[in-house]
């Protein structure tokens, strides 16, 4: 007998990649390891997305899924374009540096 995962198996996965990308944002200082950590909070919302479009047998969640991956490819250009700036002018991307960045 096959194992057939559940909405629920879905949804522990997608809580576990989420808490990784939080503890990333929370705890690290690079900010290329921030955004990547922003990316799995992304990607766990839409596998959340499409786990209930699927046990749900709609079409919204992968939708929704597909707009999100839009934000998020035009939020790492961006996100990447401000890191290779700041790091041409400062030598470092810590995010303790760009605060500096404010004043």
């Amino acid at each position: 007998m096959p194992f057939e995962p559940t909405l629920a198996h879905f949804l522990i996965l997608s809580a576990a990649v989420f808490t990784i990308g939080l503890v990333g944002v929370m705890i690290r200082r690079n900010a290329i390891i921030v955004f990547m950590s922003i990316e799995l909070m992304l990607n766990s919302v839409n596998l959340t997305f499409i786990a209930f479009a699927r046990y749900r047998f709609e079409t919204d969640g992968q939708i929704f899924a597909f707009f999100i991956m839009a934000v998020a490819a035009a939020e790492a250009a961006v996100a990447l374009a401000i890191v290779l700036h700041v790091f041409r002018h400062k030598r470092g991307v810590s995010v303790d540096e760009m605060q500096q960045l404010k004043y």
